[in-house]
């Protein structure tokens, strides 16, 4: 692949890949290979009053707030130069939205997919950090970004979001359309980077991320982009 190609792309770092017919050392094997490279803009939908108030929202339905209105059109801003040739969204309003000015910016079609709605949280829906710990001592010993530690009453684990995001990828992979936008949650973040075994720390609401994909290994081009929410 040449560097070129990723420069197009990002102003991120440069990568360089085999192309053998074998996938790379560190590959995940569940991940269907393709010859080319994708290039996938994971993005973290705008804000709502829950996000600005610091609540769980989960499976919650929520709409973006006037602040996450905004960022979601300057997400559309920052990728209509990239040539993006599809926008996925989980169903939940408030990555549908986002989606929505993102797909009508860069004029391309928006597939809703379920498999990428956030966490079902259960009992911690609407409460605050401190208000689950609360509840849980044990979290307390955790980071709040560490999803895979998430484990909460009446909901869904993180081993479930990372089944569901796995067979989302799989099919993404498989179609092998370059690029493309995918607005989802923090948790099913963490679980997309998990499945693509990328290190991640947190991602902002609207940050993008960006990853090249070839022979299923993932390559980490930025990380929770914020720049175009300051301009």
């Amino acid at each position: 692949m040449a560097s070129g190609e990723v420069a197009e792309w990002s102003n991120a770092l440069a990568w360089k890949a085999s192309r053998g017919d074998e996938p790379l050392e560190g590959s995940n094997p569940s991940l269907s290979a393709t010859s080319g490279v994708l290039h996938v803009a994971l993005i973290r939908h705008g804000p709502t009053e829950w996000n600005e108030s610091g609540r769980f929202q989960g499976s919650t339905d929520l709409p973006l707030s006037e602040r996450g209105q905004a960022h979601a059109r300057a997400i559309a801003r920052a990728l209509a130069g990239h040539r993006v040739r599809k926008v996925y969204s989980s169903d939940l309003r408030r990555a549908r939205e986002t989606a929505q000015a993102i797909a009508d910016g860069c004029g391309v079609p928006l597939v809703d997919d379920p498999r990428l709605r956030e966490f079902d949280f259960g009992r911690w829906e609407g409460l605050t950090w401190d208000e689950i710990l609360a509840e849980d001592s044990e979290l307390a010993r955790r980071p709040r970004s560490a999803a895979r530690y998430y484990r909460p009453a009446g909901g869904e684990s993180f081993e479930s979001v990372r089944a569901r995001v796995r067979a989302f990828l799989d099919d993404v992979i498989a179609r092998a359309e370059s690029p493309v936008a995918v607005v989802t949650h923090a948790g099913a973040l963490h679980a997309v980077c998990a499945e693509l075994q990328l290190e991640t720390t947190r991602f902002s609401p609207g940050g993008i991320t960006r990853v090249a994909i070839v022979h299923g290994t993932a390559q980490l081009l930025s990380l929770d982009d914020v720049a175009h929410l300051n301009p």
